[in-house]
Order: C-alpha cells, then structure tokens, then sequence
C-alpha cells in the first residue's frame, strides 16, 4: 500500500486515498513541480491470486487509454511497473461517481439522466468506432464520474476489450452482474457494441428508479411501475436497450442517442394510440348498444369493451406528462363509466401534481356536475362514500392549490361541507370530519373578518380561529396528507401571526402559546428536511423567513 507522503518515481507526492475496489486502490497525487493533481491507481501483486488475468486487464486498460482521447474519457500519463505493485497514472477527475450520488440522494431527475444519457451515447459511440472497435463492457453508476460542470467521464476500462469480428465468444466473462448482457455470461456469442447499449440501459434504469438491477427482484422493471410521474417514451428507450437478444436492441449508439434526444416524441405517439384504441371503442359501443337488444352475448361484449377501455384511459393518464391532458383523459372514463371510482380520485391526483390547480383543471372539474350526465349525481347515488372521499379532496384542491388566492377557502368549503354530511355518519371517517369541520370554521372566519372589522364586532373571533388553525396542524400531524398541504399549514400560522398578533392578544392568547406553536413548527420541519427534495428545502427555507417576522411581531406586541 502506498504511503501518504510518499513520492513516486521522484515526481508524483501521494496525498491521499480517494477510492478503492476490489482490483485497486486509486489515490490522489500531486506533481509539485507543475502543480497539477492526478489519480495514481495501485495494484498490489502479492495480493491477488489471478495476477495474470489482473494484469493483463491492467495493460489491456492501459493500452487503450494512451490512444484514446476524448472528453468524456480520463488520459494516462504514465505506467510504472514496482516489485510490488502496478501503478497508473491518469487524469485526476474531481467529482463523485454516480453510484455515490444514488447513495446519497436516491433516484435522480429524469432530465439529467437522459444529458448525462445523451453524453454516454457521445463516448461509445467515439469507442465503437474506432479503426479497431472497442467494447467497454463494464458501465454502470460506479464508473461513471459526475464533474462540477454536469458532465460525466467514464473511468475503469479493466474490462474492455477490441472487438474482433471473426471470435465466436469471448474467452473471459467480465461485467457486473445485474447491468451486465446476457452474452457477458458465455454461450450467446462475443460481446459488441450492443452489449455497451444493454448495460447503458440498466445504469438509466438504476439512475432514473433508484432500483439496482444487481439486487432483488433482479429485474429490470417497466420504470413507471416504481415512479407513474416518470416518461413512458424514456420507458420505451430502456426496455429496447436491455431486451436479452441483441437484435431486439439499439444497434449503434447513435441510434440511440437520437431516441433520448426525442424521448417525448415517444410519449406523443403512445397518447394517439390509445387515442385510436378509444375511438374504435366508442365506434363499437354504438353498434352494441343498437344491437344488444338481439340477445345476450352483444350485452356481454359492450360491457366486456367498456371495463376494458376504462381501464386504457386510466393507463393514458399514467403515462401523460401533461396535467390538463390527464384530467381530460379521466373525463373520457367518467364519460364511460360515471360510478366508478378510480377516475375521479385520479383527477385530483394529476391536477394537484404541480402544485397548482388551474382555471382550466377547474373547467373540468365544473363540468362533472353541470353536464348532460350529471356524473357528480350519478356516482354519489352509486358509491357515496367514495364520493365523499372525492369532495374531501376537491376542498383540498381549492384550499391549498386552487391558483386564484382571493376564491379558495370560499370555493373550498361547500365541498368539505358535502364531505362533512357523509363522514358524520361514519366512525371510521372521525378525523376527516373534524378536518371538514375545522376547514368550515376558518372559511366562515376568512369570510366574515373583514366585514366584522368594519363594523366593529370582529372581538373574540381571533382567538376562535387561532384554536383551529392551531387544531388543524395537529391534526394533519397525527395523520399526514400530502407533504405539500403540510408545508402550506406550516406557512399559514406564522402568516397569520404577523397579520393578526394585535388581534390575538386582545382575544387572550398568549405570548408562550405563539411561540410555542412556532418553534413546534420549525422542528417539524427539521425532521422533513432529513429526506427533502431541493423544492420542499425552497419551501421550507421561505416558511423560516416567515417565522423570523412572526418572531419579531410577537415580540414587539408582547412587550
């Protein structure tokens, strides 16, 4: 092992170790003379039993790299040959791999997997084209380095190989399991430039899910089965890269690389499929429906048809990437079948997705109720209390998302009033009735503070509303919705304490209460910000600044 200190054949002054595998270790070193970092990479000889496979990879690295130069590849500088170890020198890539991203922060954004796609695609599109081809054979997140500046170098090259058209089968079966081809296993045939395309396929499928493939259910999955929000035209990309028979995949990184660069496009021509699908189906629902008093089996085949093609609707609502698109999408499934539950739960889903529900979401919404088919009626006689659930949801959609300020607590509350007359009934829906309440009281209270200021005979009702603000929080606390309704209770009460602390200490709440709430709230949000995204830390780092206003309100009026 090489010493921290040390210097190398007089020029290379070792100062730390920055990795280490299960062929090498790889330190960071020093030219003192040009003052400029590089990565020493050290093999001990002693310490392994397959020294001449280990170091026939090493030269085989070393070979390759000395006549390779490309941006998104590291340059050898030197190779030193010791008693006791092999030593390469190369470009110092400062950066983490993105194995060590995955660890650190999970499943990264679908855009930046699909750059850092399109500049891998760059690289073994440069390898494979070489006079000689070369096959890289080994690419997955801990080979890949991440720089500062967003782009990636692909590092290890122990594994590769030139390709030599006339062998039948490699002689070694080298890779990693899990990203691995299956022709990297022996028996298929020698491996190609289609053998990078499959292990590129699986480093996206690990990179964008956060599921490695080298770990159970040893599978790479449909990408939408873990993640719903994620492209099904990026779906589509990754399962031709991994199909088992190299025919079936890309055949070039080229190719390749112009699939990721119009991945959406894929997206759109799945829409007019199931576009097509449905309007077949509304073509042979009208002839069922004119034949079905002939018998039976035509009764059978329209509602056959129509489960079928709900269900293709609510599939078209998974994949759309557009959430106005989406909503209309679940409007086609009410239009098939109003009684069924599934659509309208996902209505709400997609259009609070965004955090924003619009005028347009909004049309929708009103035409489920002011329409022909009075669908609202039809699926509350049908399942009320799922209908109940569905008009929870919608005061929630206008409380919290709706993206006019000055309507959404009064648009609000009929809907948690409706919710409210079911759930009253209900022992099992106790918390979501104390929620509708309490959302009714603070929409009466928006509703009449203004009035009752003027006149005079707003006394008393500050302290009402602080008791259930304050029992709202702790409510949404024992039993959480959605983290984004969390942080916008989060936000109102320290908003309403700037706004109304005169207020509330006339009506006799104290000091400590206010304060108390607000500390309460700040290490609710340093348990939240353990896992946060950068979005809910924007959040949650906005709610703060409002917290320090309140702080200093309340100070000043409690003097």
């Amino acid at each position: 092992m090489l010493q921290i200190g040390s210097v190398i054949d007089g020029k290379y002054k070792i100062l730390n170790e920055i990795g280490h595998g299960g062929m090498s270790t790889v330190y960071l070193a020093i030219n003192e003379k040009a003052n400029k970092p590089w990565a020493v990479k050290e093999v001990r000889k002693s310490f392994n039993k397959d020294l001449d496979i280990l170091k026939q990879s090493l030269i085989v690295e070393m070979d390759l790299l000395k006549k390779l130069r490309h941006a998104h590849l590291p340059s050898i500088v030197d190779v030193i040959d010791q008693d006791e170890n092999l030593l390469i020198v190369m470009d110092y890539i400062e950066g983490n791999t993105l194995d060590h991203l995955l660890k650190e922060e999970g499943a990264q954004q679908q855009e930046k997997v699909v750059d850092w796609a399109i500049q891998l695609c760059d690289v073994l599109d440069y390898l494979h084209t070489r006079t000689t081809p070369i096959i890289y054979r080994d690419m997955k997140p801990s080979n890949i380095m991440l720089k500062s500046d967003g782009n990636v170098v692909l590092i290890d090259f122990g594994t590769a190989r030139e390709f030599k058209e006339r062998n039948a089968a490699d002689t070694t079966c080298l890779g990693t399991q899990g990203y691995a081809a299956p022709e990297q296993f022996g028996g298929m045939g020698q491996t190609d430039a289609r053998t990078d395309i499959y292990c590129l396929g699986a480093t996206l499928y690990h990179l964008v899910t956060g599921h490695n493939p080298s770990e159970p259910p040893y599978e790479i999955m449909p990408i939408t089965k873990w993640n719903s929000k994620l492209s099904t035209g990026l779906e589509r990309i990754i399962q031709k890269c991994t199909q088992k028979n190299p025919v079936d995949r890309y055949q070039t990184a080229k190719e390749l690389r112009y699939e990721l660069e119009h991945y959406h496009d894929l997206e759109t021509q799945a829409l007019r499929q199931y576009r097509r699908r449905l309007a077949v189906f509304f073509a042979v629902l009208g002839l069922c429906v004119v034949c079905a008093l002939s018998g039976f089996g035509f009764r059978t085949a329209a509602s056959t048809m129509q489960k079928d093609t709900y269900q293709d609707l609510m599939n078209m609502v998974e994949i759309s990437t557009d959430s106005v698109e989406a909503c209309k999408l679940c409007m086609d499934a009410i239009a098939i079948d109003a009684t069924r539950a599934e659509a309208y739960h996902k209505f709400y889903t997609r259009a609070v997705e965004d955090g924003v529900f619009s005028d347009a979401e909004e049309e929708l919404l009103l035409k489920l109720g002011i329409s022909t088919h009075r669908y609202l009626q039809n699926f509350q006689e049908a399942n009320g209390n799922e209908y109940a659930d569905f008009c929870y949801e919608i005061g929630n959609a206008y409380w919290y998302y709706y993206e006019h300020e000055e309507n959404r607590q009064s648009r609000a509350v009929s809907w948690f009033q409706t919710a409210m007359g079911y759930y009253e009934q209900d022992e099992s829906k106790a918390a979501e009735y104390r929620r509708c309440a309490l959302y009714t009281e603070l929409g009466v209270f928006y509703k009449n503070v203004i009035i009752s200021q003027i006149d005079g005979t707003d006394s008393g009702m500050y302290g009402k509303y602080w008791q259930s603000l304050t029992q709202l929080k702790a409510l949404n606390d024992a039993e959480p919705d959605r983290e984004l309704i969390t942080l916008r209770i989060y936000r109102e009460i320290p908003t309403r304490v700037v706004e109304y602390v005169r207020y509330f200490k006339e009506d006799g709440v104290s000091k400590e209460e206010i304060l108390a709430m607000l500390e309460e709230i700040e290490e609710n949000m340093t348990q939240m910000e353990q896992d946060a995204t950068s979005a809910t830390q924007e959040e949650i780092a906005a709610i703060r600044w409002i917290i320090e206003g309140a702080y200093n309100m309340v100070r000043s009026t409690y003097k």
